[in-house]
């Protein structure tokens, strides 16, 4: 799938012409703010052009071509940068996230990942720093952890209540799985939510209960917010110190769109203050929900903030494959018969999507098992059926498991798909020999069959699932390579550029933003991100090893690597 590095020199001389045949009769016409000189533009536009230069004026991008050509535009007041033979791209998209929800870990979440994320790998670890932070804050006090993965510790499963007890039974604890799918209360939390032996699971959620005793184990599969919604909510001021922290991150790689998957009102009224004081330099794509929340996205269109603005309706089918909350047509892997289990019935999902729909929204829905994938194909057929509409770009989230003909459904629908790409590294090895086995492990996240169908797609980290990293994403797609160093589905490889489209234009397109961002275009809006090398042209198992060199929202730099 490796495009050679002599295809690249020639679209790259290829652009440098058709540049100069475009911008000619417009130089002299208006002078730059900033002209960037002396690197390699990596347009993204349509014909996969590069340039050496580009020049900007206000938020926009003014023209793109040669040195020769872009020092024309530039007066008195223009600042003249630099490139020295780097690479400047579109800024980059992180597609699906929960921003500023990495800001929280550590601020007021006990980290509890294992590696390669964070550090914990046995259960007495992950006791051992939660007992650490109950010594901080007085008895009563709840403490909460985020991250722990059960494949990952030593002893290979869930913490549970008394696990949880040995950390205190002086303060209320819940702890997140690193899915966001699961989670753990100790003891004093279960009597704080009155959750007993009596309490029943909600519909497409499991509460779990102890086989000889009937009591809850502390264990709970996708209702969470039964414990949760007892917890007292942090100050907004506090929340504010997240996403100094997120914001910081996102930037520092080379970030400049961060599409939210379901803000609600409480994210949109933080995300607004935030705006008003300075904290968020970049720009934000808000999913919500339907019902109440469809008055946060009144607000934001209220604002009309050329940094947040809203986006798809989010809504879920489906839980995690590592969870085993996804829900596939066939077993998990050496299991007789646990297949997961939807959110909710294909009837309930097709009456919803076709409220949804019919009132002209997007729709973006997360479905990680084939058998949710199956329900949501179903839904959006449905949905054009009593509805029709065109170009309606409704979405698939994470998309882990999706089938050959599911596919081809998509393309006879104009679905889109998000892919949680980041899986083949993270999860790889552990699908393969733990959740789906060898066969169905191999083609999680289908990129090149996606692309074999000309379907445009996006990539994502799930933010604070995995830490932020669109060029990662890139290295993941372009290699298969898992953290044990292994190859999961070659025939899944896709090419670096293809992979960098899934990032910048195509995260655009499938945002309703082509016409202003996603490529480096006269007329659209300066958001640019300096690399130290070229994706396309190096080795694709080095593009994890790229450095951010400087990340620019709307014509000004945002973030700046310090040289040492």
């Amino acid at each position: 799938m490796h495009e050679s590095r002599s295809i690249h020199r020639w679209k790259a001389l290829l652009g440098i012409l058709f540049w100069g045949l475009l911008l000619t009769p417009a130089l002299g016409q208006q002078k730059a703010d900033a002209v960037y000189l002396g690197g390699t533009v990596v347009t993204m536009d349509a014909e996969g052009t590069t340039a050496h230069a580009i020049a900007t004026a206000g938020e926009k991008i003014l023209a793109v071509g040669s040195n020769e050509e872009i020092r024309k535009l530039a007066g008195e007041g223009t600042v003249v940068h630099d490139l020295a033979g780097k690479t400047m791209l579109p800024g980059l998209y992180a597609a699906h996230d929960h921003f500023p929800g990495a800001g929280r870990v550590g601020l007021f979440l006990v980290d509890l990942n294992s590696p390669p994320i964070g550090k914990i790998k046995t259960m007495d670890e992950l006791i051992a720093a939660l007992k650490e932070q109950a010594k901080s804050v007085p008895p009563g006090t709840w403490i909460r952890g985020r991250g722990y993965d059960d494949t990952l510790l030593a002893e290979k499963r869930h913490p549970t209540r008394e696990d949880l007890d040995k950390a205190s039974i002086e303060h209320p604890i819940w702890i997140g799985h690193t899915s966001g799918h699961l989670g753990v209360a100790n003891s004093l939390a279960l009597k704080l939510a009155n959750i007993t032996s009596e309490t029943k699971s909600p519909s497409g959620a499991r509460i779990r209960k102890d086989e000889q005793t009937g009591e809850p184990n502390g264990v709970f599969e996708e209702c969470g917010w039964l414990v949760t919604r007892k917890i007292p909510g942090r100050t907004q001021d506090q929340d504010l110190e997240a996403v100094k922290v997120a914001a910081q991150a996102y930037v520092r790689q080379g970030v400049t769109t961060s599409v939210i998957a379901n803000g609600g009102t409480l994210t949109i009224g933080l995300l607004e203050r935030a705006l008003d004081e300075g904290i968020i330099q970049f720009r934000i794509v808000s999913m919500t929900s339907g019902g109440p929340y469809l008055n946060a996205r009144a607000s934001v269109e209220k604002r009309n903030s050329p940094l947040l603005r809203t986006g798809a309706i989010k809504m879920l089918q489906d839980g995690s494959i590592q969870g085993y909350t996804g829900y596939l047509s066939e077993p998990y892997y050496r299991s007789s018969d646990n297949r997961g289990y939807p959110n909710r019935s294909r009837e309930a999902l097709v009456e919803k999507v076709v409220e949804l729909h019919k009132a002209g929204y997007q729709l973006a829905i997360h479905g990680n098992g084939d058998a949710s994938i199956d329900d949501i194909l179903f839904a959006y057929e449905e949905a054009q059926r009593v509805f029709p509409r065109n170009d309606t770009r409704h979405r698939i989230e994470h998309a882990q498991m999706m089938r050959e003909d599911q596919i081809d459904k998509m393309k006879q629908l104009g679905v889109s798909p998000s892919y949680f790409a980041g899986h083949v590294y993270y999860w790889g090895d552990r699908h393969r020999d733990i959740f789906l086995g060898p066969e169905r492990g191999a083609r999680i996240s289908p990129l090149a069959s996606t692309v074999k169908r000309g379907i445009r797609f996006t990539m994502h980290d799930d933010t604070p699932v995995t830490p932020v990293d669109p060029l990662q994403l890139v290295w993941v797609a372009a290699n298969r390579e898992t953290t044990g160093g292994k190859i999961l589905g070659p025939q899944q490889r896709i090419s670096a550029e293809r992979a960098l489209r899934a990032v910048t234009a195509d995260a655009a397109w499938q945002n309703f933003e082509e016409t202003t961002k996603g490529s480096l275009e006269p007329g659209k809006l300066a958001d640019m991100v300096i690399l130290d090398q070229n994706p396309l042209e190096i080795d694709p198992g080095k593009i994890r090893e790229i450095q951010v060199l400087e990340t620019i929202v709307g014509g000004q730099s945002v973030f700046k690597l310090e040289e040492n």
